[in-house]
């Protein structure tokens, strides 16, 4: 049966945090999204991951907004209560870097500080690359910039090997069945197994990440995101002479969790090619979900670098 629909279900478990659930058109796409903070603050866009949605940021959120920012969550396409549009190519990079231009707009803004984790990550890197006057300062969590991952994958044979999944979500319908089977079990195990600290995740957070992806056609749409990109023969733009040769403008903060079961740590290195204002921060005691294994530190690197 599906899981219930109430309210309580996406409310930060702090009942001082009182955000607000807003519906935000973006690139023809209605996307769900959380907001906090002053409405004339600088805005911070927080992008989430697979298989996640705004919630992945419930202890960065409340600091970012105490300190001054206008704080949007959303949940990207397909992800939760947004929109899920059909098919494959609806989930190319260009549309999610489009979204979050969109989002921007939404707000009355031009520009707007950027951060991401895992695929929010890698959005993030490509708009600060595709639309540099869309961000001001960019944060990127356990998401490797594209032109490195590129290269990585063609000389590292152990990040080929970590990254075994992404050939297997290319296959039709058995990801889909794989991921809801047994309750989601394979999304207990990857939450609830896959961090440092044993209480990253309460059991009513998995909870919440297993009724999201529950929602109709979230699972396809999450998986699509893979499909997308394999389908572009792993890089991420197609006719800009590269994956990622235009530098970053904006100044950047990387924090990656050592302990990533998916990405290697070489990923951290050599980045100023393309990236040359750039803080790489690596923590040893934090896996590929850095922030719910180190919040306070990951809240601490993220005021410092936005103010």
């Amino acid at each position: 049966m599906p899981r219930s629909d109430t309210e309580a279900d996406w409310t930060a478990p702090v009942a001082d945090d009182p955000w607000t659930h807003d519906t935000v058109s973006a690139n023809g796409v209605r996307l769900h999204a959380v907001t906090a903070g002053p409405e004339d603050g600088d805005l911070v866009v927080l992008l989430h991951g697979f298989p996640e949605f705004w919630y992945s940021w419930r202890h960065q959120i409340p600091p970012l907004a105490e300190a001054g920012y206008r704080v949007v969550a959303p949940d990207m396409r397909g992800y939760n209560r947004s929109e899920k549009p059909s098919g494959v190519d609806a989930y190319h990079i260009d549309e999610l870097v489009s979204d979050v231009a969109g989002v921007v707009h939404a707000f009355d803004r031009e520009s707007a500080h950027i951060v991401g984790h895992d695929w929010g990550g890698l959005v993030a890197w490509q708009t600060a690359i595709d639309r540099p006057g869309l961000v001001d300062r960019l944060a990127v969590l356990n998401a490797p910039h594209p032109t490195k991952y590129e290269r990585t994958l063609r000389s590292n044979p152990a990040q080929l090997a970590k990254s075994w999944y992404v050939g297997f979500f290319q296959l039709p319908e058995l990801p889909e069945r794989a991921l809801g089977a047994m309750d989601y079990e394979a999304i207990e195990r990857l939450l609830g197994e896959g961090t440092v600290r044993p209480d990253a995740f309460s059991e009513r957070d998995i909870e919440r990440y297993k009724t999201a992806l529950d929602r109709p056609g979230a699972r396809t749409a999450a998986l699509n995101y893979y499909r997308a990109l394999a389908r572009r023969n792993a890089k991420l733009t197609l006719t800009r002479g590269g994956v990622g040769d235009l530098p970053v403008r904006a100044p950047t903060l990387l924090v990656w969790g050592e302990q990533d079961a998916a990405l290697d740590v070489s990923l951290t290195e050599g980045l100023r090619e393309w990236v040359p204002d750039i803080r790489v921060e690596r923590l040893p005691d934090a896996s590929h979900w850095v922030q719910f294994d180190a919040p306070q530190r990951v809240n601490e690197l993220l005021l410092e670098h936005l103010d």
